[in-house]
């Protein structure tokens, strides 16, 4: 199975070699929390994503260990690019950017990234 999403505008999609999330995670650190993303992290090797270079852009912040990817057209934020504690590299979905997905089906899972 598999799923696809993108930016708003659809200079910046993705798709992600895995069955549709049924839970995400809703974190309220300062960039979350004012984004609204609801995130599902994936294997790196699972996500393909398909944008100009040019038109993908990073903002990190804090301690810089998450790669914040958006849409220089539009300003959508598909998805982040990080690494697991235990060294794997990781793209966090924001699922609102995945137009399959149920949103109000999702288990919702709260992260309290504000207290880290």
């Amino acid at each position: 199975m598999s799923f696809e999403g993108s930016c708003h505008c659809g200079a910046v999609s993705f798709t992600a070699e895995a069955d549709a999330p049924t839970s995400a995670v809703s974190c309220n650190c300062s960039y979350c929390r004012r984004k609204g993303s609801l995130l599902a992290f994936l294997p790196a090797e699972a996500v393909t994503i398909s944008a100009d270079p040019a038109k993908l852009k990073t903002y990190q912040f804090n301690k810089h260990r998450i790669e914040h990817q958006f849409c220089e057209i539009c300003g959508t934020q598909a998805f982040a690019k990080a690494t697991r504690p235990d060294g794997a590299a990781m793209v966090a979905i924001n699922l609102r950017c995945v137009p399959a997905i149920d949103l109000d089906a999702l288990e919702i899972h709260k992260y309290d990234g504000a207290s880290t």
